[in-house]
């Protein structure tokens, strides 16, 4: 597997994948998102890896969907993008093992998505959450409308994504986003002690808790992302927005 976009690695049980386009702001185009893919598959798959966690180089976790290119191409790939998204999301929902978010930076709209897929989220206090969609017209693709809410409420969910507000790790933290905030200086070594004390317990244990805790939520989730799906068929989003946002 090509490093140019993942970078992988594998230390004491632990699988660290790293979205690797910090100039880009790991914007998860579809070479990213393909190689992440594999990675994902491959760390899931690996008897020998009892945890996984994600996260960005540089100065973000990730921007969200790269669609940096002219509007048409970004319309042409959509589906591409659709079917590579909900691969990756479903690896690690199903995955029998805990999969970690490490969120160093920006986390937004797409990238959020991802995030929330993951068990548990473990954030820097430099790291930025929002739900952009609405800003640029789009409707969300990747199970926003249904994790979100989870996450944190109805009402606030709501709140955040109309008004595509940007919030600080800080306000995360406070409305239960994500599980713990610390300094950018202490965040991995926060998550490798979070790791530890996760994979010193019982693998079947966690496994069988981590299928009850999203049994409990699925029959709902599978309606509400059958929905949105068809939302997405039904309304692609506002594409002079989209081609403001495109075009800088």
């Amino acid at each position: 597997m090509a490093d140019e976009n993942i970078i992988y690695e594998v230390t004491e049980g632990i699988c660290k994948i790293t979205l690797n386009r910090p100039k880009a702001l790991n914007a998860l185009n579809l070479a990213l998102l393909h190689e992440l893919k594999e990675a994902v598959v491959k760390a899931v798959g690996d008897p020998a890896v009892e945890l996984i966690i994600l996260t960005g180089a540089g100065r973000a976790f990730s921007a969200g969907v790269d669609i940096s290119g002219t509007p048409e191409d970004v319309v042409r790939e959509k589906p591409i993008r659709y079917a590579l998204a909900h691969a990756i999301i479903d690896e690690i929902q199903r995955a029998d093992k805990v999969v970690i978010a490490m969120v160093n930076g920006h986390c937004l709209t797409g990238a959020l998505e991802l995030a929330l897929s993951c068990d548990l989220i473990i954030a820097s206090t430099e790291a930025k959450f929002g739900d952009t969609h609405a800003r640029w017209g789009l409707i969300p693709a990747w199970g926003m409308s249904q994790r979100l809410p989870l996450a944190i409420g109805l009402v606030k969910a709501r709140e955040l994504s109309f008004t595509a507000e940007i919030i600080s790790a800080e306000e995360a933290g406070r409305i239960g986003l994500v599980n713990t905030v610390v300094a950018p200086d202490k965040l991995e070594e926060t998550v490798k002690t979070l790791a530890k004390k996760i994979t010193s317990n019982s693998k079947k244990s966690i496994a069988a808790i981590k299928r009850l805790y999203n049994q409990g939520q699925l029959d709902t989730m599978e309606k509400g992302l059958k929905l949105e799906t068809e939302y997405i068929q039904q309304a692609p989003g506002d594409a002079g927005r989209l081609d403001k946002f495109s075009r800088g």
